[in-house]
């Protein structure tokens, strides 16, 4: 019998949210306490496949290397990504394994670092947006301009960041793994952050970029990839709303697709918040997805039995 396929997507704030410090044993116990919502999904009859975000989690990184920089060369943003799917993926691993094994469910937990290719042409590349690291002074940041090529932005007078290209990703380099272990009931982590990213170069051979792949539209092109039934993202509603904030707001419990995209087109999602999310789904859904499910960390059991999230559906 073939069972059914869930991806479950969710932000590396899960682990690391901006209230804590961003001690080991804190992002461990909020491990524990993602597992548990991982278990409601396999106890559902779902084979698993995780992809987690790993923005805090990077941008650690880059000020550890910042402030070591006079002493050890630091490394490149697809290198660090790399560091954080095999950190984060242990986390994940060893609390889900523990949480599988108080529910006495025998199942194997894998990370697979993951290259995801890019395509060298997007026009990200011509406009990058997205902020990343720590914040400098603005002498540091003149350095930084001159020495490494960055592109600099002022925040707000908070001091100088580092904005690099967010490309779509295009394929999946290792997805032929992917599905094997997926095929043989191993629950699988991949593309932490998104995955590396990575462009496949005018030798055609494969190599690193300095760039952010959305998490959201990583998950949705795996979630096509292995021919998943259920996309699950998670996120900081229990449902998404249309007038978000204001007095008219309306909480959704099922949209079709084309409900999405005509919200979509009204601005009902902005590009900053929900937009990325909804279109990620509307990509998984028209290219032969069955179902999209939107909610909290948390509430997965609620969800299940309907008394919370969001459904996102195919007509007909």
């Amino acid at each position: 019998m073939v069972k059914k396929k869930a991806v479950i997507a969710f932000g590396g704030n899960v682990l690391l949210p901006h209230t804590q410090k961003g001690l080991q044993k804190e992002q461990e116990n909020n491990a524990k306490l993602a597992a548990k919502d991982m278990v409601n999904i396999i106890e559902k009859g779902y084979e698993l496949l995780i992809v987690h975000g790993n923005g805090p989690q990077v941008g650690n990184i880059l000020i550890q290397m910042e402030e070591a920089s006079r002493k050890i060369p630091p490394f490149t943003i697809d290198v660090c990504d790399a560091m954080t799917e095999g950190s984060m993926g242990y986390m994940i691993e060893k609390a889900l394994l523990n949480e599988l094994r108080k529910h006495s469910i025998d199942k194997a937990v894998a990370t697979v670092i993951t290259q995801v290719i890019v395509d060298k042409d997007d026009s990200a590349f011509h406009n990058p947006t997205k902020p990343i690291g720590p914040f400098y002074n603005e002498f540091r940041a003149g350095e930084l301009k001159k020495d490494k090529k960055w592109i600099m932005i002022e925040d707000a007078g908070r001091g100088w960041r580092r904005v690099v290209p967010s490309p779509k990703p295009i394929d999946i380099v290792p997805k032929i793994a992917i599905r094997r272990l997926i095929d043989t009931g191993t629950i699988v982590i991949v593309a932490g952050g998104g995955g590396v990213p990575v462009i496949i170069n005018q030798d055609g051979l494969i190599e690193g970029v300095e760039a952010v792949i959305d998490k959201d539209f990583a998950s949705s092109l795996i979630a096509r990839e292995i021919e998943a039934d259920l996309f699950i993202i998670l996120t900081g509603v229990d449902r998404v709303a249309i007038n978000f904030g204001k007095p008219n707001q309306k909480e959704i419990k099922r949209m079709s697709v084309s409900e999405a995209e005509r919200y979509l087109e009204e601005g009902q999602f902005p590009a900053g918040s929900m937009g990325p999310k909804i279109r990620a789904a509307i990509e998984f859904i028209k290219n032969g997805g069955k179902e999209v499910l939107i909610t909290t960390p948390g509430k997965i059991r609620g969800a299940f039995a309907k008394r919370t999230g969001t459904i996102i559906y195919k007509e007909g």
